[in-house]
């Protein structure tokens, strides 16, 4: 790996992981498309699909961790729902990632398209007006509704290699009934414990380019906090508007790639 490669993987860690603190998301749908992207278009090498997805892993997971430290801070994450959500997710994440090994990489990629797809949808879809009496910390939620959710999301994470909060992200708010910013703390816990059941499994089946993986996460430990610092600054509404046109731009390229590259 070039010094070249190695600064770029840097900036592109961070900026995932400001993604991932800003909006509660992994970081996984900015990570992917820099990652197949961006090196080849500055000539400096390149990864296949399946090497993207095992280094995304592993900045989703490190960036979920940082993410959700700076968010617990500001007791915007709910315990219960993390604990039910990660267990649930890191369990098929973990499946999903194993199974990865055997399946090919285009249908990996368009598994991702049709989860950027589906939580494009899922954001224009009115979300339920949660109980405001009790802390945000404290709120019950339905518990089956939130493993559910989560483990569904988690196989198909561990498959593409990402954490999965970008469709969480949207189910939670719609599904289960989170407000946002319980959403956006509480996704980055789920995310935290599910992505260690999918590192696992890209580290097992050998999936993981280690070099690269780590640099990455050296620039996904700052970038996270970055992110929690902004997103704390931004009303409720503008934080749904970004992470909408984070999507639905992600989608855009995604689509391009899997129709007619």
């Amino acid at each position: 790996m070039s010094l070249l490669l190695g600064g770029v993987l840097v900036v592109l860690g961070m900026v995932g992981a400001f993604v991932s603190g800003l909006l509660g998301v992994g970081g996984a749908i900015v990570m992917i498309p820099l990652l197949l992207y961006v090196p080849p278009l500055l000539g400096i090498g390149g990864f296949d699909v399946k090497e993207v997805a095992a280094i995304t892993m592993v900045q989703v997971f490190i960036a979920a961790v940082s993410g959700v430290i700076a968010h617990g801070r500001r007791r915007a994450v709910n315990a219960r729902l993390a604990a039910t959500g990660g267990l649930a997710m890191a369990a098929t994440s973990l499946a999903g990632a194993i199974a990865s090994l055997w399946i090919h990489e285009m249908w990996l990629l368009m598994v991702f398209a049709l989860m950027v797809t589906l939580a494009c949808v899922l954001m224009f879809v009115p979300a339920p007006q949660p109980d405001v009496a009790a802390p945000a910390e404290d709120r019950e939620y339905s518990r089956t509704l939130t493993a559910t959710v989560a483990g569904g999301v988690g196989f198909a994470a561990g498959l593409v290699g990402a954490g999965g909060a970008f469709l969480l992200v949207p189910l939670l708010l719609v599904v289960v009934g989170v407000p946002i910013r319980v959403t956006i703390g509480s996704s980055l816990a789920i995310t935290a414990l599910a992505a260690t059941g999918g590192v696992i499994g890209k580290l097992v089946t050998g999936q993981v380019p280690l070099g690269p993986a780590f640099v990455v996460a050296l620039g996904a430990v700052p970038g996270a906090q970055l992110g929690a610092v902004a997103s704390r600054r931004l009303a409720g509404g503008a934080l749904k508007g970004i992470l909408f046109l984070v999507i639905a731009l992600t989608g855009v390229r995604v689509w391009w790639h899997v129709l007619f590259e």
